[in-house]
């Protein structure tokens, strides 16, 4: 089952923009990230979720998204990712761990979406009002995907660099089980 998630679980770039993500399931899926693992137990991790059409159409140009998905294919929600410097300074991969935690659960539910660590901040920060306390860590875009994709094998060239083919099917290539294992004992 939890194989079946992680294959299925593709960075999403293309989706049906005019199908909303309600906000229950928003929350749901950030339920998710605030039992999933946090170092020290701190906790320190605050979310903003975004759903509302005006407001996404701000964030969008804020964000560094691969394949430029145009008007139509945007992501119809948003979670944002916050530390909170009140907790703690040192977020360490906390928000890695929550976003997929989120991720997983969405490919569940039927949507997908896809990890945005290229932000700008200060626009965002200033778009969305976010208190100087909070960090900007990450960003998920998110919906229901438009596009397909499949893992390939990486090829003799080794480059690992996804592309589209002529049906608009996105593919993936990961390296093999066995060249990432260094060692076994």
């Amino acid at each position: 089952m939890i194989r079946e998630l992680v294959v299925r679980n593709r960075s999403y770039r293309r989706f049906y923009q005019e199908t909303a993500v309600e906000l229950d399931t928003l929350k749901e899926l950030v339920d998710l990230a605030r039992l999933s693992a946090s170092g020290g137990n701190r906790q320190a991790l605050k979310y903003i979720l975004c759903r509302d059409p005006e407001r996404n159409a701000a964030i969008f140009p804020l964000i560094g998204l691969a394949g430029s998905p145009r008007e139509g294919e945007r992501p119809s929600a948003y979670i944002i990712i916050l530390g909170d410097t009140e907790i703690s300074r040192d977020f360490g991969v906390d928000h890695g761990i929550a976003a997929q935690s989120i991720l997983l659960g969405a490919t569940e539910k039927g949507l997908g979406g896809c990890m945005v660590g290229m932000i700008n901040r200060n626009a965002l920060r200033k778009t969305l009002g976010i208190p100087s306390r909070y960090e900007v860590l990450l960003l998920l875009a998110m919906g229901k995907p438009k596009e397909e994709a499949v893992i390939d094998t990486v090829g003799e060239d080794g480059n690992t660099g996804g592309w589209w083919d002529d049906q608009g099917v996105r593919h993936v290539p990961k390296r093999p089980l066995e060249d990432i294992i260094v060692a076994q004992y």
